[in-house]
């Protein structure tokens, strides 16, 4: 549509293509008086991402992977009613749809590499230790009279 607010960048240079996005409109609930029940500003948006070539062919495998529960044949769906408006909600789901792109698409965190306890840490523990099981010790070896 003309007007949108410019392409929805996903991360760097990859954007939504306008044309593989598919919008539908419907009656929204909630406020608006009589408004309401003459406009369609309830907004869905569907991407086929199992078919898209906006896509690097490795971030489409992992979006594939990380959104497979919310994903219907392939394509994604994004629903916007909060505002009285559609062109709100227009840019309300667009915006929705590149922010979860992005963190579907996100190279997965680098694996934790396990440090070793310093050798001094250890033995002041185990120094530490010993000294308390020694006070401990000589309060019950005593003989109360």
């Amino acid at each position: 549509m003309d007007g949108m607010s410019g392409p929805h960048v996903i991360r760097g240079s990859v954007s939504l293509p306008e044309a593989e996005l598919v919008w539908r409109f419907s009656r929204s609930s909630g406020p608006g008086g009589q408004h309401v029940n003459t406009t369609d500003t309830a907004v869905e948006l569907r991407f086929d991402l199992a078919r898209t070539e906006a896509l690097p062919e490795v971030w489409k495998r992992r979006a594939l992977e990380r959104l497979a529960s919310r994903l219907t044949d392939g394509v994604v769906t994004v629903r916007a009613s909060e505002h009285r408006s559609q062109w709100r909600n227009r840019e309300a789901a667009a915006v929705r749809l590149a922010a979860l792109l992005a963190e579907a698409t996100a190279p997965p965190p680098r694996p934790r590499r396990p440090t070793r306890i310093p050798r001094g840490i250890n033995e002041r523990r185990l120094r530490e230790k010993k000294q308390r099981s020694e006070t401990k010790r000589g309060r019950s070896a005593r003989e109360w009279d």
